[in-house]
């Protein structure tokens, strides 16, 4: 069994433990046709790990505090689901270039006011920020949560993440890419 392999049974006997929606059960997996939607409206691929996160154990509803935000339908009355966001993060972005979404940054999972985990899936290693909008410039809104998303699950199936009551002094570093990448995108 790969290292990934065991981290996803991992984060699969955590997930059927844990409702963070309230629900009483994990929301069904979605199927391959709805993750090829999903990556056609977006525009690029999810990684492979995030993908399987979608296939294999459910559309959102578990991890970190509120979970995991569904792929591409929200359930009623829930939140919207990760595609959805993104696509008006990107619409707002536009509209105010002073906070640009960065193409490829997918909110996978919401904190709580307006704070995201994002997965840029534009980088190998899939690199999970945390958006925090509350600062009062887009530059310091932006900081890396994990360096890959493998260690920002092994941080929760372990109870070790920065939100855990008995880590909220772990700091984490700003995404330094943030300007790098909405100014080229800009560009264009």
């Amino acid at each position: 069994m790969t290292e990934n392999e065991q981290l996803l049974a991992r984060v699969a006997a955590k997930a059927r433990n844990t409702h963070p929606w309230g629900w009483t059960s994990l929301p069904e997996p979605v199927d391959a046709a709805t993750l090829a939607r999903a990556e056609a409206t977006l525009g690029f691929s999810l990684p492979p790990l995030l993908a399987d996160l979608y296939l294999r154990i459910g559309d959102g509803g578990f991890g970190p505090e509120y979970g995991l935000l569904p792929l591409l339908d929200s359930p009623p009355a829930g939140e919207p689901a990760a595609v959805v966001q993104y696509l008006a993060n990107r619409k707002e972005g536009r509209k105010d270039p002073e906070w640009p979404w960065p193409e490829g940054v997918l909110p996978i999972s919401h904190w709580g006011c307006a704070m995201y985990a994002c997965v840029d899936c534009h980088t190998p290693q899939a690199t999970v920020l945390l958006y925090e909008p509350n600062a009062a410039e887009a530059d310091h809104a932006w900081f890396i949560d994990a360096p890959e998303l493998t260690d920002w699950l092994r941080a929760w199936v372990d109870g070790a993440g920065w939100y855990e009551e008995m880590n909220e002094e772990l700091e984490m570093a700003p995404w330094a890419d943030f300007r790098i990448r909405t100014t080229a995108e800009r560009a264009y």
